[in-house]
């Protein structure tokens, strides 16, 4: 620095000299005058320049830049899961770097560069008189170049006078700032990791694997020279876009490289000749085996690295999560198999003569939402027009058939104690569709949402023995209406028990006991339980799901049954290290909640193992050889929309779901679209390897607190008994009862006949 000064005042005491030799010839008067005119413009433009120091990034910044490191998050178990990066790029050393990037790069951008502070007198001014000639010319140098690349929004990007002047200052000044921390190498090797070169490709070892598919270490002269080139402008010599002005930019870095002593001059012509070839392949970013749980956190990160002082890309942050990589790579597998079997389901579905063809009154519908048919119709095009040209397009209706039936799935596992989110996976691939429909898709959630009724109903004196007649149902809504649930195939026209309604999920029993309980009492329990952020329509087809819920909201609400009412708040994140693995913070377990009646939930629970051993989820034990102690509920949605399956083991709850981003569109099967054959597999499979590697306990047992076994009652009851049995069984549906002749506590009756009814979700679906 102290060199940088001497040399300033050097070259001000020569201009002065300059100046006055210059105005020899005039009065001294008039001289002075203009001598003292001339300096102050320099003059004011220092003084402005020293203003604008505090303004520039200080040495520290710099040398954070230089040294910054992405945050990274850990499993629970130590592995990472993913970094925060600013940007997709991978550093590497400037060894690492062929020599014909380095010497394209000095010989095109900044020849000088080991010659000067980081500021180029000559070529600026040099700059300044092809640009008043009106041939705009760059007069930055690498070091300066490297300052906007580092800093952009402290710079600023303008260039309208007079903020350009200020941004060029601060350029200048930030540049000096970068010679004084770097070494030259360093500069050159930092410049070289930081500068885009578009499709997300940061740095040039992410250039080179995008555009000709080889580390930086491999690049041969044309391929350095055709990288460098683009620095003068990405977009316009974009190779792969624009390859004529890419070769012709090509052949003028080589051209400098002949210039500037870098290249021999006989090998110039043959090279220039030489055609640009190309290898391009966009580089995505690694995110890694738990992107959507990585995106989810990221928001809440980064408000905790504002708030402590901290950057969540460069401080080298280490976040230590409650995933289990093991579980999740479980249940990356087990939803990727899955989803294959569907896709290719619905694939077969989708190409059958009836299925996707420009006659299929949704498909019309479909193209008549889609982009092009928006654009086409803004161009002034007839709307009937542009429908027909597009029905006859098939590129474009393949194009719109792929992105429709592309089949996905949700899959979530917690433990119901500790409320740790152990494996998490959003959709099918990330890449394709980083919609998370964990957290962020809602959907109706069908026959899983039966527990909630049931649960209900116990909690105010209900039996699982208790029996009701398994026959056609009319509830009366007022005004006229009357809801009439059905199941998959005619009524038995038996007594069913609660317990066997549950298990085979039937409607009617259903209806009924919602009937009893009443819907604002039912909805009550599934927030209490863990349905807290979805709205809840409290009518009584909500008994069959036909209030879209997420899937974290419906795993949670299991994980508090398993918990016998205990509700615990899912828990993401345990604790925050600095990159040398100080604590900076802990997070407390959450303590829980008692949210409903213990003995009604360990009822319920229990009730709710009869799914997996008689009803309509005996796969898990007969397919998958489950024999752990599992409790759950399948779920399908009318038209087979959505498939559900949530299963409770003591010490995990794990629910999937699958089905397509528009509802409209379905497997169109009735075997394949119930829950028990589109989502328990995922469930199934991620069970069976999870116990068979033994990271879970398949011997783990659910501990009943409560004696729920019946007491026998006395002869003397037994006339009161059938009264009830009748009672329970009149036609009679507007007087609600329960078990002891007493009416339902909180049950709110029928509801008025203004209230909405929602088409029932599952009164053909048994489930």
């Amino acid at each position: 620095m102290r060199t940088l000064l001497l040399s300033l005042q050097a070259r001000a005491a020569a201009l002065f000299r300059w100046l006055s030799g210059l105005f020899a010839w005039m009065p001294r008067p008039l001289r002075r005058a203009l001598l003292w005119g001339t300096l102050a413009v320099p003059a004011v433009l220092l003084a402005y320049t020293l203003v604008l120091i505090p303004f520039t990034p200080s040495i520290s910044d710099i040398r954070k830049a230089k040294s910054e490191l992405p945050a990274q998050l850990m499993s629970v178990d130590g592995k990472l899961l993913a970094e925060y990066r600013w940007a997709n790029r991978e550093w590497v050393e400037l060894n690492e770097i062929s020599p014909n990037v380095v010497n394209a790069l000095i010989a095109t951008e900044d020849h000088r560069f080991y010659d000067h502070f980081g500021l180029d007198w000559k070529r600026t001014a040099s700059s300044v008189v092809h640009t008043l000639r009106g041939d705009p010319q760059g007069g930055s140098t690498i070091t300066q170049q490297l300052a906007r690349n580092l800093f952009p929004d402290e710079i600023g990007r303008s260039r309208v006078f007079p903020q350009a002047l200020t941004r060029k200052l601060k350029e200048a000044i930030t540049a000096l700032k970068i010679e004084a921390s770097y070494t030259k190498d360093e500069i050159l090797e930092t410049y070289l990791n930081t500068v885009p070169f578009l499709y997300n490709a940061y740095g040039i070892e992410m250039a080179a694997r995008t555009y000709f598919d080889k580390s930086a270490d491999k690049l041969n002269v044309l391929e350095s020279a055709t990288l460098i080139g683009m620095l003068k402008g990405t977009a316009y010599y974009n190779p792969v876009l624009n390859p004529e002005r890419a070769q012709a930019r090509r052949n003028t870095v080589l051209s400098q490289m002949v210039k500037r002593g870098k290249l021999e001059a006989k090998q110039l012509e043959a090279l220039q000749k030489r055609p640009l070839r190309v290898n391009f392949e966009r580089q995505t970013e690694v995110m890694g085996p738990a992107p959507h749980f990585a995106m989810q956190l990221r928001k809440q990160l980064i408000e905790w690295a504002d708030s402590h002082g901290y950057n969540l890309y460069a401080d080298g942050l280490v976040i230590r999560t409650t995933i289990d990589s093991r579980l999740q790579a479980i249940a990356n597998q087990a939803v990727a198999r899955q989803g294959r079997q569907l896709q290719g389901v619905a694939d077969t579905a989708w190409s059958q003569r009836n299925g996707w063809g420009p006659n299929n009154e949704l498909v019309q519908t479909l193209v008549r939402e889609s982009a092009e048919y928006r654009v086409a119709v803004d161009k002034g095009e007839a709307p009937e027009d542009a429908l027909k040209a597009l029905l006859e397009d098939t590129s474009f209706l393949q194009k719109l058939r792929a992105e429709k039936t592309r089949v996905q799935a949700g899959f979530l596992a917690q433990d119901p104690v500790t409320g740790h989110v152990l494996a998490w996976v959003g959709s099918r691939d990330f890449a394709q569709d980083p919609f998370d429909h964990v957290q962020a898709a809602r959907r109706q959630p069908g026959s899983t949402f039966k527990p909630f009724v049931y649960g209900a109903a116990f909690a105010q004196g209900a039996s699982p023995e208790d029996t009701l007649m398994d026959s056609a149902v009319e509830i009366p809504l007022g005004g006229g209406r009357v809801w009439r649930p059905t199941d998959g195939g005619p009524p038995s026209d038996e007594p069913m028990t609660l317990a066997d309604g549950l298990a085979r999920s039937k409607n009617t029993i259903t209806a009924q006991v919602m009937h009893q309980v009443g819907p604002a009492r039912v909805a009550e329990v599934a927030r209490a339980l863990g349905v807290r952020q979805s709205k809840l329509e409290e009518v009584p087809s909500l008994a069959l799901g036909t209030s879209p819920v997420t899937l974290k909201e419906m795993v949670s609400a299991y994980s508090s049954i398993a918990n016998l009412g205990r509700y615990v708040e899912p828990v993401l994140i345990t604790r925050i290290e600095d990159r040398h693995g100080k604590v900076l913070e802990t997070f407390a377990p959450p303590a829980s909640e008692a949210v409903f009646d213990a003995r009604a939930a360990q009822i319920l629970r229990n009730t709710m193992r009869g799914a997996i051993d008689y009803g309509t989820a005996t796969a898990i034990r007969s397919r998958y050889g489950i024999q752990a102690d599992v409790a759950g509920k399948t779920g399908t949605t009318q038209d087979n929309t959505d498939g559900w399956f949530i299963l409770m083991n003591p010490r995990v709850v794990v629910g999937a779901w699958a089905g397509f981003n528009d509802g409209r569109i379905t497997l169109r099967s009735d075997h394949w679209g119930q829950g028990a054959r589109s989502a328990l597999p995922m469930v199934g499979e991620f069970m069976q390897q999870a116990i068979r590697s033994k990271v879970i306990d398949g011997n783990d047992r659910f501990v009943d607190e409560f004696d729920t076994r019946p007491v026998p009652a006395p002869d003397s009851s037994l006339d009161t008994m059938r009264d009830w049995i009748r009672g329970l069984f009149r036609s009679d549906p507007q007087q609600p009862s329960l078990p002891g002749g007493r009416p339902p506590q909180g049950a709110p009756g029928i509801p008025s006949p203004s209230a909405p009814v929602p088409v029932p979700a599952e009164e053909r679906v048994g489930g």
